[in-house]
């Protein structure tokens, strides 16, 4: 039986988020770049640059996964991939 120290279970454990942070960070930038192609899109065919009823879609959808901090977030998100409006 092997036993851990606290030290070693936290510096595992900090690893651990490490690597998710890193993943995170990944798929935020590809849901920018993707995001990017959809205001592209939409501008070329003459449509307006942010769609106001789907950024409530997206807000109310990571609100209900996480609460009200998931509003937060939510609005960080879409500053990335859209800019401020």
């Amino acid at each position: 039986m092997t036993t851990t120290t606290p030290e070693a279970t936290i510096a595992d454990a900090r690893e651990r988020i490490d690597a998710l942070d890193d993943r995170i960070i990944g798929l935020i930038q590809e849901r920018m770049a993707v995001s990017a192609v959809v205001q592209q899109t939409r501008i070329a065919s003459g449509g307006r640059r942010v769609h106001l009823s789907r950024e409530m879609e997206i807000l109310a959808r990571y609100r209900d996964a996480l609460g009200k901090p998931g509003t937060g977030l939510a609005m960080t998100l879409l500053e990335l991939c859209r800019g401020r409006i």
